[in-house]
């Protein structure tokens, strides 16, 4: 009877080692950020189509910023996970926004973007916490100078 107890036991730990282990805790923060990002991107590549042609350089270059910080976000989740990412928002290229983005439109983006970076953060340590707060002080730069 004491033999069968060990081994239910010992049976008992090895399925739960074979689990799928809970998720790390700053996953949904970064996955959160990676979307912003994304959507950041589209959102000044959308307003570039439609601006002045003296600020579509710069929309161009705040679109390619967001790119790079989605693609650092998305490495780092792998890295943290050990599964490649892709980002849970979607785009649809069917429906077309009534009017174009405008730069105001990607300025409150990116100052909501640049808020929730620093928040995160404040919450983080070590590259995590350095890396949101590169994208934090990257978008607040993008928005007071850039597009300024």
């Amino acid at each position: 009877m004491l033999f069968g107890t060990a081994t239910l036991a010992a049976l008992g730990l090895t399925a739960a080692a074979c689990g799928k282990p809970p998720p790390p805790p700053d996953l949904d923060d970064l996955m959160t950020q990676l979307d912003m990002a994304h959507g950041d991107s589209q959102l000044a590549s959308d307003a570039a189509t439609a601006a002045k042609p003296a600020m579509r350089p710069a929309l161009a270059a705040v679109s390619a910023e967001r790119s790079k910080h989605a693609e650092a976000l998305a490495s780092e989740i792998a890295r943290m996970t050990g599964e490649p990412t892709t980002s849970s928002s979607t785009t649809t290229t069917s429906a077309q926004q009534p009017t174009a983005p405008t730069t105001k439109d990607v300025i409150a983006a990116l100052r909501r973007s640049a808020d929730s970076a620093g928040q995160t953060a404040a919450q983080l340590s070590g590259y995590r916490a350095g890396l949101l707060g590169s994208i934090a002080a990257s978008c607040a730069a993008a928005y007071l100078v850039a597009l300024a």
